[in-house]
C-alpha cells in the first residue's frame, strides 16, 4: 500500500516535471528587457526565448519572429535548445517505463522484474531533471554577468524571464519524483519472492493409541523449514 502512493506520487511529480519542461521550452521569455536608468515608462518590451524574439508594445501589441538562423545564435541557447528536448523525450519515455512497471497495470506479471523496470523509470526522470536544470543555470548566470557588465550596453541588458523559473520549478518535480520512484520499491524487497507452504505429515497412532515420538520430531522439522523460507 505504502509503494502504491510512493508510485502515484512519484509519477505524479514527474509527469507535471515533464509538462512544465515543453510550458518552459516554448516561452520566448527566457530573457526579458531590464528596466533600468530610472525608466519606468517604456514603449516596449523584448523577449527572447529559444526559438522566438518577441517585442511587446505599451498598446499591447505583440509581434514575434521566429530566429533566422541556429548557427547565429549564442552557445547558451543553442546548449538550451538541445538539452530541454532531450530532456521533454527522456520524460515522455521515462513515463511508458514506469507506467508498464507500475502497480495498477499487468505488462509484466513477475513482481521483481516490475520493481525494476519502475526503478529505471526513475533513473531516467532524474537524468531529465539534470538535462533542463544545466542550460536554465548556464543562461541565469549568463543573464546576471551581462547585467552587472558595465561595457553591455544599457539597451542589450536583460533580466531573468518567467521560463527559468518555471523550469527550475520543473527540474525540481523531475528530480524529487524520481527519486521517490527510484526508493518506492526496492528490486529485492521479500515479497516478490513466493512462500512456500511445506504441510506437516500426517500423524500416525502407535498401538496404544498415541502418537508416536518420530512424528513430532518430523513435524517440527517441517515446521521450522516452512520458517526458513518465509
Amino acid at each position: 500500500m505504502i509503494s502504491a502512493c510512493l508510485e502515484t506520487i512519484g509519477l505524479g511529480l514527474s509527469v507535471t516535471g515533464t509538462l512544465l519542461v515543453m510550458v518552459a521550452c516554448g516561452l520566448p521569455m527566457w530573457k526579458v528587457s531590464a528596466f533600468i536608468e530610472g525608466n519606468i515608462v517604456v514603449a516596449q518590451n523584448i523577449w527572447d526565448g529559444l526559438w522566438m524574439s518577441c517585442v511587446v508594445q505599451s498598446t499591447g501589441q505583440m509581434q514575434c519572429k521566429m530566429h533566422d538562423s541556429v548557427l547565429a545564435l549564442t552557445t547558451d541557447l543553442q546548449t538550451a535548445r538541445a538539452l530541454t528536448v532531450i530532456s521533454a523525450v527522456l520524460g515522455v519515455l521515462a513515463l511508458m517505463i514506469t507506467i508498464a512497471g507500475a502497480q495498477c497495470t499487468n505488462c509484466i506479471s513477475k513482481e521483481s522484474i516490475k520493481a525494476k523496470v519502475v526503478n529505471v523509470g526513475g533513473v531516467i526522470y532524474i537524468i531529465a531533471g539534470l538535462f533542463v536544470l544545466v542550460p536554465l543555470c548556464w543562461m541565469a548566470n549568463n543573464i546576471i554577468s551581462d547585467f552587472y557588465d558595465p561595457q553591455v550596453p544599457y539597451a542589450k541588458k536583460r533580466e531573468i524571464g518567467a521560463a527559468l523559473y518555471i523550469g527550475w520549478a520543473a527540474s525540481a518535480m523531475l528530480l524529487v519524483g524520481g527519486v521517490i520512484l527510484c526508493f518506492s520499491r526496492p528490486a529485492d524487497e521479500k515479497s516478490s519472492y513466493p512462500l512456500k507452504y511445506v504441510p506437516p505429515p500426517m500423524k500416525c497412532a502407535s498401538v496404544n493409541g498415541d502418537y508416536d515420538k518420530r512424528n513430532y520430531v518430523l513435524h517440527a522439522a517441517a515446521l521450522h523449514e516452512t520458517l526458513l523460507i518465509i
